[in-house]
């Protein structure tokens, strides 16, 4: 185990404190996710969809998302009853099945990516000054 440097009393409190602010983040995209008809894993599935830089498979879903594959099927399965979803074959392998979003779900996620940057905006100075205090 490496020599360590022992936690004093602010670290403790900075620690705290940075979790407290995460979760105010998690709790505010959860509740502008529900008024918009999602759950936050769907939310962040849509966005894990959305920000790939290649192919997206249900596995790459269940990765993003750190999930079971059966896991990330049902709820794949779920957006896609939504009409959020769409499945392609892949041009590559005939097998494999690519996932998209519909246009529904790309204005959908418009619309919370930037309430979501917004919040992120207001909480960037405290989350700077806790990451400063840790590093």
């Amino acid at each position: 185990m490496p020599d360590r440097a022992p936690l004093q009393d602010a670290d403790y409190a900075a620690l705290a404190n940075l979790r407290h602010t995460l979760r105010q983040f998690l709790a505010f995209s959860e509740r502008r996710a529900g008024e918009h008809g999602l759950t936050s894993q769907q939310h962040q599935a849509l966005l894990a969809i959305r920000g790939a830089t290649g192919p997206v498979t249900v596995g790459y879903v269940a990765d993003r998302l750190i999930l079971r594959p059966h896991s990330a099927t049902g709820l794949v399965n779920r957006l896609a009853a939504q009409g959020l979803i769409e499945r392609r074959a892949s041009p590559a392998d005939g097998r494999a099945v690519l996932l998209g979003l519909t246009v529904k779900a790309r204005d959908l996620l418009e619309d919370l990516s930037a309430t979501h940057r917004e919040e992120i905006g207001r909480l960037y100075p405290q989350l700077v000054e806790l990451l400063g205090k840790l590093a």
